[in-house]
Parts: structure tokens; sequence; C-alpha cells
């Protein structure tokens, strides 16, 4: 498997956030998101094994799979390995490949707003859906997706005030929309990775 990363922090978003987790960062996608705010293309290979022993150097119990596309190159038994440590495995995906079976915790996390047809998700459940909002993309397209929890996400554009217009009208469409719930980039706040 080919690993850009593998670090210890705090999950700085969605229904996690705040919490202690392992974040195992695959290289690669199968989109290209403009607004995309990882550094994920470059990366070492790694079988499972040492996948498992890196992640079992740190304490917390989460383990966040992200990327790029983890889709791409997660398996099952690396799911189970983590499980056999002691690990909760969640995972972060766009939604437009399968992902294993025996995942903990999915949050889907579509482009197909912005990327148009290409970009839509395959899956029609998971456990938190994470809108990127923009302020003109309306996030209701997802109503067909069972989820339990919904978070809308104002998109960072890298601009200041852009971002700030985006908030406010994040926080406005929420209001309108009681089944949403905010999800700020808490890490970005508080500058960790």
């Amino acid at each position: 498997m080919r690993i850009n990363e593998i670090f210890y922090s705090l999950q700085g978003e969605g229904y996690h956030s705040g919490s202690p987790a392992v974040f195992i960062r695959f290289s690669g996608c199968n989109l290209q998101c403009p607004f995309c705010d990882t550094q994920h293309e470059a990366g070492i290979e790694m079988d499972e094994t040492e996948i498992v022993e890196s992640v079992k150097q740190y304490p917390a119990p989460l383990v966040v799979v992200t990327g790029g596309e983890p889709s791409l190159q997660l398996t099952a038994t690396l799911v189970d390995a983590l499980h056999a440590a002691g690990r909760t495995v969640a995972v972060e995906t766009n939604g437009t490949r399968p992902l294993p079976h025996n995942v903990d915790w999915v949050t889907l996390s579509p482009k197909d707003l912005f990327l148009g047809t290409e970009a839509k998700p395959v899956l029609d459940h998971a456990d938190e859906l994470k809108v990127l909002y923009d302020g003109h993309h309306e996030p209701h397209s997802y109503n067909h997706i069972t989820v339990k929890q919904r978070f809308l996400q104002p998109c960072d554009t890298g601009d200041t005030a852009r971002n700030t217009q985006i908030t406010a009208a994040t926080v406005e469409y929420i209001k309108r929309h009681p089944e949403w719930r905010l999800s700020l980039q808490i890490h970005k706040t508080i500058h960790i990775r």
C-alpha cells in the first residue's frame, strides 16, 4: 500500500471532532478537487503489518483512514488487523468506490456538486455525511443517502473575506434546514495537523 503519512493528532472536523486519533493518509485520489487541502500524492510503500505497527505507537483507539481517496487501497484485511490491535476504524471517503464491509464509521464527503457526475457517490449509506458548502451548491441532492449525521462544512477557499461569507451562508442554510449540523475545521483554527 502506498502511504503518504501516519500521524497522531485530534480529529478536526465532523462527528468525531476533537477526538484524539491516529491518521493513516493513503496516497492518491481518483478526483482532482481544486479546493483539496492535502498534499497526498507522495508516499512510501508499506505492508499491512508495518501500518498496524506504526499505528500501535500511539494510544488513541480511533484510527481515521483518509487520503487522497482511501477506497483505492483500503482492504478488509487491514481493517481486521487494526481491529485486532484494539482500534476503531473510521474512513473519510468521496464515496465514488465501495469500501470494505468491516469499517466501523464511514464519513462520506461527496464532491459531485463541484465536479459533476463523474464524482457522483456510489455509496447509499454512511454514518456521517459531510458536505462542503460554498454558498451556492445546494446539498439537498443527498437526501437519498441513509446517514446518521449530516454535517455542512464551509468550503475553505484560502481567501479570508470569502471564507467569512461562506461561513455566514452555511450558518443561515443550517438554520433553514435543521437536519444539518455545522462542521468547522478546528485543526486549522488551532493550527494543528
